[in-house]
């Protein structure tokens, strides 16, 4: 069973209505969200990904064409590709590398991105499509540009938005180098994770404009949508919006394998300490600490291999040296056994970014911000701009 166009139109409705009532589509862009159905750009095999269990269920459209277009129509995520396009079968992947991000997340974010009539978008990471084609029928599909750096992401998109009738430039290439060919841009859009706001989104953007990206470090995997706005100098700076989590762009995947030879033997002759805090006070996977942490402590990886409630060992590696830590959590004790080793004392450094988050009676991520400076250098601020923190 496939929907009729008229019950295509009333699946758009109710998205929109629960979207409305949700308070992330605003009045502005519900007339789109209708006329521009999410089922137009989804393929026949969909994983419908849950949040909470980190589980992927396949929906395909031949063998439960209902199912799929409820997924189609839901507020949840759904996987449109694994491993880099080299996933064979209905099994899920291993690593989801394309996806049609929650309805929400992609009504709020056009929400932040504060368009009007003839403003310039850059998008860098097409998709599925859906979110260029929101922007090109409120907007014009002359004023949206999209890159996608898989090729055949890119001309899937183009084949949905055709079904659509609209005909936004879809490029195949790198985001992280924008598009010069269709600068300046009144706003630039990122619908990947990013370690890094590039130059050359700051020099494509014109003085005032906007760029919105889902933005951490690689202490986590954690990202926070951050706004910035880039001024006459070419300097961009902005707050953190909220806590948001994105599939990584490509080229900023932290490859883990750097770390095989940091630590040949445990505990080696690592120095060997005690620690106060817990495992709780590092942070779970929605919670601040953990971006606050990587906020404050540049250029480290963290990973938690749990093994019961309140235990579990926590290592960190230095992404420009051999050093690292590790400490280890047991349920119960008062303290934590600490292993550091290298001439940087990772522990040392989260502990202290810890303590001062409590400190300051652990503000959230929207009391944090950004400023990019033209050439790249990014710093972390508390409150205020002149307020950087001194970890960074």
């Amino acid at each position: 069973m496939t929907l009729t166009h008229e019950q295509d139109g009333r699946a758009s409705d109710e998205l929109a209505r629960s979207l409305l009532e949700a308070g992330a589509l605003t009045p502005a862009w519900a007339e789109t969200f209708r006329a521009v159905p999410r089922a137009l750009f989804l393929p026949d095999l969909v994983w419908s990904h849950d949040m909470a269990t980190g589980r992927s269920i396949l929906v395909s459209r031949a063998d439960d064409a209902e199912a799929w277009e409820r997924a189609a129509y839901a507020n949840v995520p759904l996987v449109t590709q694994w491993d880099d396009g080299r996933h064979t079968g209905t099994e899920p992947g291993t690593v989801p590398t394309s996806s049609a991000s929650m309805p929400s997340v992609v009504a709020a974010m056009l929400r932040d991105l504060d368009v009007s009539e003839g403003m310039r978008v850059l998008e860098v990471g097409t998709g599925t499509g859906w979110n260029a084609g929101l922007l090109a029928r409120r907007l014009g599909s002359s004023n949206v540009v999209s890159v996608e750096i898989d090729a055949a992401v890119a001309e899937q998109a183009r084949a949905a938005l055709k079904r659509a009738g609209l005909n936004p430039e879809v490029v195949h290439g790198d985001g992280w180098e924008g598009w010069p060919g269709g600068a300046p841009y009144d706003r630039v859009i990122v619908t990947a994770g990013v370690r890094g706001v590039p130059p050359r989104w700051l020099e494509q953007t014109r003085p005032g404009g906007i760029i919105l990206a889902p933005w951490g470090t690689h202490y986590s995997d954690q990202d926070a949508l951050v706004r910035l706005t880039v001024g006459e100098d070419g300097q961009a700076s902005g707050p953190f919006l909220r806590m948001v989590e994105f599939m990584k762009l490509r080229a900023q995947r932290l490859d883990w394998d750097q770390f095989r030879e940091h630590v040949p033997a445990f505990p080696g002759d690592a120095d060997v300490s005690r620690t106060q805090l817990t495992l709780a006070d590092m942070g779970g996977r929605y919670e601040p600490a953990r971006f606050v942490a990587g906020l404050c402590v540049p250029d480290c990886a963290h990973v938690v291999n749990p093994t019961g409630e309140g235990t579990g060992k926590a290592w960190f590696f230095d992404l420009t040296s051999r050093s690292w830590a590790a400490v280890e959590f047991r349920s119960g004790e008062p303290d934590a056994t600490v292993y550091q080793s290298g001439p940087r004392r990772l522990w040392d450094e989260v502990e202290r970014a810890l303590t001062w988050w409590a400190e300051k009676g652990r503000p959230g991520v929207d009391r944090f911000g950004l400023t990019v400076s033209p050439d790249g250098i990014t710093r972390a601020w508390l409150d205020h701009p002149a307020d950087v923190l001194t970890f960074a």
